[in-house]
């Protein structure tokens, strides 16, 4: 089954339907930041998280991946992160958060993938 999780500044909430399970994390509209613009046919544009950004949020919401083995078992894609992955941005968008707990998640992350 899909599992889709998405930011929002309204409420937290989850629901399963026949395509997936959604969830939606409520984080402040200072942290809504960091995405694309994708068109839809219905004129109205959605908002997709840079691959940078999208990985910020995973570790902002689960601050249980807070050791080497955690972070192992995210089974990052290391060719991704060595080749496509801007660690320059990944790093200014880190900054951002204005979380000591974020950054030292996203250190560890950078350790453990040999970033």
């Amino acid at each position: 089954m899909v599992q889709i999780t998405s930011i929002t500044t309204l409420k937290t909430q989850s629901f399963t339907n026949d395509f997936g399970e959604y969830s939606y994390h409520n984080v402040k509209e200072h942290l809504m930041f960091g995405y694309d613009l994708k068109p839809m046919s219905d004129n109205r544009n959605l908002r997709f998280a840079k691959p940078e950004k999208a990985l910020l949020d995973l570790l902002y919401l689960y601050p249980f991946y807070n050791s080497k083995a955690e972070m192992e078992e995210l089974r990052l894609d290391e060719d991704y992160l060595a080749e496509d992955l801007d660690v320059d941005l990944l790093m200014q968008y880190g900054k951002r958060f204005q979380s000591k707990a974020l950054w030292g998640r996203l250190v560890l992350m950078r350790k453990t993938y040999g970033l």
